[in-house]
């Protein structure tokens, strides 16, 4: 019989429980979906402190020999960590039809433990992975109104990690520092998206205080156009939105959709571009700014000054 030493097993739990875990994508070129796939798994498993290496082959004995496999091997396994989309027939589609990449496999399993809540991951699922999903499968989400010019996408913002025909990158080296920028993009996503969710419940909450729900007076610093639209799009009533804080006050009007740039109701057209004293001419607000050339934002020196901007343009 052998006798273990007093701790041996607390020991051998520990060394079991530390032994770096291998993650494993395919060697060559990389993209998006394998970045951020392996971004994602490379944080959870920060999150909760267990060591990992990252190996890049297409060598099926070390493919077999991972605890995460991803965008490589042929096959998907949730519940075994394979996450390969590439094999015959793919590894299934959104609701919408949008078909998952490795990155959108890892994320299905993981976003919800990484985000903090089901609701933040499938935020960040709209805006980063399913938008990377449909790219790497070919899916088009845009349609393209100029010759030549296309949007600069998270691939292309990650292609620059490529090594040009002109150069001699180490491939591994560079998908690596991809990953590090990938990470810094799921924290920030992270965040912010939680953050949303307190952020909208306070905006509406001024929406809903609101007499005339065309124009909402928002009392919260700081607060930026971004997360207003976030908040207020999907209500019918708003068109014009008051905030600022002590240095200035904006007046931001609300677009008819989401990713449009057309709003439900323009600034007046003569104020498009007048500065300063042309503007308080044309409007008689005696602290008036500016009003953007697009008709979607005026400032003003105060709050009262923005508010009769917005009052203005409500009626016009």
């Amino acid at each position: 019989m052998i006798n273990w030493y007093p701790g041996f097993m607390n020991y051998l739990k520990n060394f079991m429980i530390n032994r770096n875990k291998k993650l494993i994508t395919h060697n060559g070129s990389f993209h998006a979906d394998d970045i951020f796939a392996c971004a994602t798994i490379s944080l959870m498993l920060e999150k909760a402190g267990q060591g990992f290496e990252i190996f890049r082959t297409r060598d099926s004995e070390i493919i077999n020999s991972g605890d995460y496999v991803f965008d490589v091997g042929g096959i998907y396994d949730e519940q075994n960590n394979k996450f390969d989309h590439h094999q015959k027939g793919g590894a299934g589609s959104r609701a919408n039809k949008i078909e998952y990449s490795s990155f959108g496999l890892v994320w299905k399993k993981f976003g919800a433990g990484l985000s903090g809540s089901e609701k933040v991951a499938e935020m960040v699922d709209r805006k980063l992975v399913s938008p990377i999903d449909a790219g790497d499968n070919g899916i088009n989400l845009y349609k393209n109104n100029f010759e030549k010019v296309l949007p600069y996408t998270v691939d292309d913002v990650f292609s620059i990690f490529f090594g040009t025909a002109l150069e001699d990158l180490n491939k591994d080296e560079q998908f690596l520092k991809a990953v590090i920028w990938a990470e810094e993009i799921l924290k920030r996503e992270i965040k912010k998206n939680n953050d949303q969710i307190e952020i909208t419940r306070i905006i509406q909450g001024f929406y809903k205080n609101s007499l005339d729900k065309r124009l909402v007076i928002i009392d919260k610093p700081k607060v930026s156009r971004y997360e207003i639209l976030d908040a207020l799009q999907d209500f019918p009533e708003p068109l014009f939105v008051v905030y600022g804080d002590n240095e200035d006050w904006g007046v931001l009007a609300i677009r008819k959709e989401v990713n449009s740039f057309e709003n439900k109701k323009n600034f007046p057209k003569t104020w498009g571009g007048l500065r300063d004293e042309e503007l308080q001419k044309i409007t008689g607000v005696s602290d008036a700014v500016f009003c953007h050339r697009g008709l979607f934002m005026v400032v003003a020196k105060t709050k009262e000054g923005a508010i009769k901007l917005a009052q203005i343009a409500v009626e016009s």
